[in-house]
């Protein structure tokens, strides 16, 4: 039996509606099994729709499920901070002052409030190196020379994606992969660039631990964008499960800003960008404390609230 349940579409990573990432958020979920859920979110036709649910876990404040149009994730980035956005707008009170618990198949995942903007923790995240053979092949289906890369890893943190360090933002910025050939790989595929500028502070960074309390980046992004300065371009690419390309990608971000911190590419404080290409223009704020959590920020709007019947 159907009935009218609240609803959601936000943006997120950007605070300027159209711009970000969008995500559809079913505020009652109960009683929808996963099929109809996976039906919703293929109709949605959006990278991610969430269905809110109470909690099985004491701690958390809610539990979420998260749907592409092709499947159900443990964990996802930018659906993470849109739900945790509409269910505070839509009156939910978290149990901690300042802090969000929320459960999903990957388990709980902390979110902080910094004045308006959310910040998830990212999940821990294991890596490790892909094999040459599928590397060239992802090369091959992403149209780039091997000198292009100039760093390769998987990267698991609830959800996997390969991620490729490139030499130049233009190299990344020009990619026009084979989408069919990605989707016959199997593999979500995140590709970046550091801007030079913000290249050479990580590695004064690295030499002198003061300079990490300086360390940012450089580069402008263009008139129409906002302030803040992009330390790392970014771009998804997810044929496998639907979504050609993402606008804005909180796990991938998580697990790029988790590999390339360590490894001493970027800072500790950082902001990503990614959409140009689609005619976006998303912000993720990277922050890593003095514990070494990861925490990944973004500001969230909502466009439509009403209701749907499902």
């Amino acid at each position: 039996m159907t009935r009218s349940r609240p609803f959601q579409q936000v943006d997120v990573f950007t605070a300027v509606p159209y711009r970000g990432n969008p995500l559809a958020v079913v505020l009652d979920g109960d009683g929808l099994d996963t099929a109809a859920m996976q039906r919703f979110a293929q109709w949605t036709n959006l990278s991610e729709t969430t269905f809110l649910l109470p909690p099985t876990d004491p701690s958390a404040d809610y539990r979420v499920r998260i749907f592409t149009p092709g499947c159900e994730l443990p964990f996802a980035g930018h659906p993470t901070l849109g739900s945790c956005h509409a269910w505070l707008r839509a009156g939910g009170k978290p149990k901690s002052p300042g802090r969000v618990m929320q459960q999903c198949q990957a388990g709980l995942v902390p979110i902080r409030r910094d004045a308006e903007r959310l910040a998830f923790a990212a999940p821990a995240m294991q890596r490790s190196s892909p094999s040459p053979s599928v590397l060239a092949r992802v090369a091959a289906a992403l149209k780039l020379q091997a000198r292009q890369v100039l760093a390769a890893q998987s990267l698991d943190n609830g959800t996997v994606w390969l991620g490729l360090l490139l030499d130049d933002v233009d190299t990344v910025l020009a990619l026009a992969p084979d989408h069919r050939a990605l989707k016959a790989l199997g593999h979500k595929i995140g590709v970046a660039a550091v801007p030079s500028a913000t290249a050479a502070t990580a590695l004064i960074g690295r030499s002198n631990r003061e300079a990490q309390a300086f360390a940012g980046s450089t580069q402008t992004r263009s008139a129409s964008a906002s302030e803040a300065t992009v330390g790392l371009e970014v771009r998804a690419f997810a044929s496998c499960i639907g979504v050609e390309e993402d606008p804005v990608t909180g796990s991938l971000n998580a697990s790029l800003a988790q590999w390339l911190i360590e490894d001493g590419h970027l800072p500790a404080h950082y902001v990503a960008g990614q959409g140009q290409c689609l005619g976006r223009d998303g912000q993720v704020h990277i922050a890593r404390d003095a514990e070494g959590q990861v925490w990944v920020g973004g500001d969230v709007v909502t466009c439509i609230d009403g209701n749907v019947t499902l």
